[in-house]
């Protein structure tokens, strides 16, 4: 029992330490568990051979991950990425392993070993690619979006594969298996059901297995989980989650298919149930640490001495996968229009083979498919393809991107056929709203924006609109801003709204400058440079939406909007005292002591102005507004108390 505990530890320190430093370096928590594997086994030698047989245990975090895949797959989001999904993420599957296919026959391969490693290099690293997308924010890119649709088809496709690969099956590598382990296979008949059946038999019990995880996952799941719910117990739920997913893998090993198709098919038949986000919420933490435990096994068995006697070869064959992998990559990216650097976004992201193929290797082993001896090699070449991929991203974020931005910065500006009363910088999410209102009432607005997409995308609802840099002076110039009433400056870039505010009101200070802020520094920073009028892009929807959750929790509408005013009215009045406060103490840099003492004091002014009770004074503003009924708040604060 001991030795479970320090065995136990040595994992959980492992992943503590590696995960975090590897998160941080931007490596992603994969790359992190991969590397604590390598520390904790080849290198230091902690753990040994358990590692395999704790491998067969973490790999039913696998089974979980295909169990929330099958969650999320509804047939409506399907069926709007149906183009994608089954056109580019099926074209990248089926070609990718026939060219791997293709390639391992041509260096003697028997087929069924080919078209093995083909399925298995089709593959890219779901959990690499999403994540670096999420720290990246390049998740809603057209480049993002297609990636994402060839992974979810590849997270699908490693169902049918599971299913296929046991009859790829040597026989040579199968007498091998059963004349080393005859007792063992003898046990695993025991507790088959199918074991000695004949063929017909043997589809008849399948399909019947299906059948009844199908209709009783939609029929029976429902009343389950209704009656889970009302004892008001989170753990029994929990149970109840986990005993869903292993039963079903159960009943899927005893019938001789994977349990992780089992797991799948329950999640697509639950995937509209209204305990889908409770299923998810139960299992996903399981899932995480099966799958981190899979990950740092896989780190752990990796065989150093093998890598050292056939470096050449490994390494030949990473960089021969990464680069068939890109080249297909990037002819499908042609052939389905995807432009620019979200083509080489596309390219880079899913070159490598992912996590999955540490499990089909695994599986194919275990089922006589591919020898030991040739699955320690892919082994290593997977995990490689998976190490290099950081550097991937990092050759398209300063090799790439930065040309094709300069390209589009280099892109000829449209020639203004116009002058405006209103310039407006920028028509994007803040720009579009402040233009039709200005238009709507018969003002003349000349509307400059840098990103080439969103002028077409406004052009197409008929908004006019010219592609240019509103900085450039000779495009202020055309546009009229030597006669233009006021300059709207909406940009999305920080820095260069502040310099074009700067250039205007030193240039031209009889126009007046209205100027979105980020945050409440960005603010500042436009008012050091003069702009007129600043506008934070969240202050009035965040006051109106928190207005509504007060309404929502029965506040009178009087008191609300009394409330609301007198926050507002604070933050005016002590506005330049913290602008003072932010250029004295922080020269425009930084909050420092005497701007943060006077912010903890302009919350406890505001909390006071709320506080004070205003039931019996309007103000003029407030007219409109019925007051509260006579009593109402001892009225809310006696039912406040009778709810309690």
């Amino acid at each position: 029992m001991t030795l479970y505990f320090v065995q136990a530890f040595i994992y959980l320190i492992a992943a503590v330490i590696a995960v975090p430093i590897a998160k941080r370096l931007g490596l992603g928590s994969v790359m992190g568990y991969l590397i604590a594997g390598v520390v904790i086994g080849p290198i230091i030698g902690l753990v040994g051979e358990e590692a395999t047989t704790i491998q067969h245990f973490a790999e039913f975090g696998v089974v979980m991950m295909l169990f929330l895949v099958g969650l999320e797959l509804e047939p409506k989001m399907l069926w709007s990425m149906r183009m994608r999904l089954l056109g580019l993420g099926g074209l990248q599957v089926g070609v990718t392993a026939i060219a791997v296919m293709s390639i391992a026959m041509f260096f003697s391969q028997p087929w069924s070993i080919a078209l093995a490693i083909g399925m298995i290099f089709a593959l890219s690293s779901t959990a690499i690619v999403l994540q670096t997308f999420n720290e990246k924010r390049l998740t809603k890119t057209e480049g993002g979006q297609n990636a994402f649709s060839v992974l979810l088809f590849q997270d699908i496709a490693v169902i049918p594969m599971l299913a296929f690969i046991p009859l790829l099956a040597l026989p040579e590598l199968v007498e091998q298996a059963q004349a080393g382990a005859s007792e063992l296979a003898a046990h695993h008949d025991e507790l088959s059901l199918v074991a000695n059946l004949p063929g017909w038999a043997y589809a008849v019990v399948i399909v019947a297995s299906i059948a009844a995880l199908v209709v009783g996952g939609h029929y029976l799941s429902r009343p389950l989980f209704k009656f889970v719910a009302s004892s008001g117990l989170r753990e029994i739920f929990t149970a109840t989650a986990l005993m869903l997913v292993i039963g079903i893998a159960a009943l899927m090993s005893l019938v001789g298919l994977s349990p992780a198709l089992g797991a799948f098919l329950a999640g697509v038949v639950l995937a509209n149930s209204e305990f889908r986000h409770e299923l998810e919420s139960n299992i996903d933490p399981f899932k995480g640490l099966l799958l981190g435990l899979f990950f740092i096994t896989v780190g752990a068995s990796i065989n150093f001495s093998i890598l050292f006697e056939h470096f050449f070869l490994i390494m030949g064959l990473t960089l021969g996968v990464m680069l068939l992998k890109a080249l297909i990559l990037f002819i499908l990216g042609l052939v389905f229009r995807i432009k620019g650097s979200n083509r080489w976004l596309f390219t880079l992201s899913l070159a490598q083979a992912g996590e999955f193929g540490f499990v089909l290797l695994s599986f194919t082993v275990q089922n006589h498919v591919i020898p030991p001896a040739t699955a320690q090699i892919l082994l290593l070449v997977v995990a490689l393809s998976m190490f290099l991929t950081p550097g991937l991203f990092i050759l398209y974020d300063r090799v790439l991107l930065p040309r094709y931005q300069n390209k589009s910065n280099q892109q000829e500006a449209d020639t203004i056929e116009e002058q405006g009363t209103v310039i407006i910088a920028g028509i994007g999410r803040f720009g579009q709203i402040v233009n039709r209102l200005l238009v709507a009432n018969g003002v003349h607005t000349v509307v400059l924006d840098l990103q080439a997409a969103q002028v077409d995308l406004m052009r197409q609802i008929n908004t006019k609109a010219y592609f240019g840099d509103a900085s450039r002076p000779d495009l202020l110039h055309t546009a009229g801003i030597e006669e233009a009433a006021m300059l709207v400056i909406a940009i999305d870039n920080r820095e260069t709204s502040v310099e074009l505010t700067k250039y205007v009101k030193h240039t031209y200070p009889r126009v007046k400058v209205l100027a979105r802020a980020f945050d409440r520094g960005h603010g500042y920073l436009l008012r050091q440079a003069g702009a007129d009028i600043i506008e934070l892009e969240t202050y009035h929807s965040a006051l109106e939406l928190g207005a509504h959750a007060m309404r929502t929790l029965n506040h009178h509408p009087f008191l609300v909007e009394q409330q609301k005013n007198a926050y507002k009215e604070v933050e005016r009045q002590q506005s330049d005292i913290l602008y003072q406060a932010w250029e004295d103490d922080a020269q425009g840099e930084r909050f420092d002591n005497n701007y943060r003492k006077l912010f903890i004091n302009l919350e406890q002014q505001i909390h006071q102005a709320i506080s004070r009770d205003r039931s019996d004074g309007h103000e003029a503003g407030e007219r409109g507004w019925t007051p509260p009924p006579k009593g109402y708040a001892d009225d809310l604060q006696q039912e406040d108390t009778s709810q309690r």
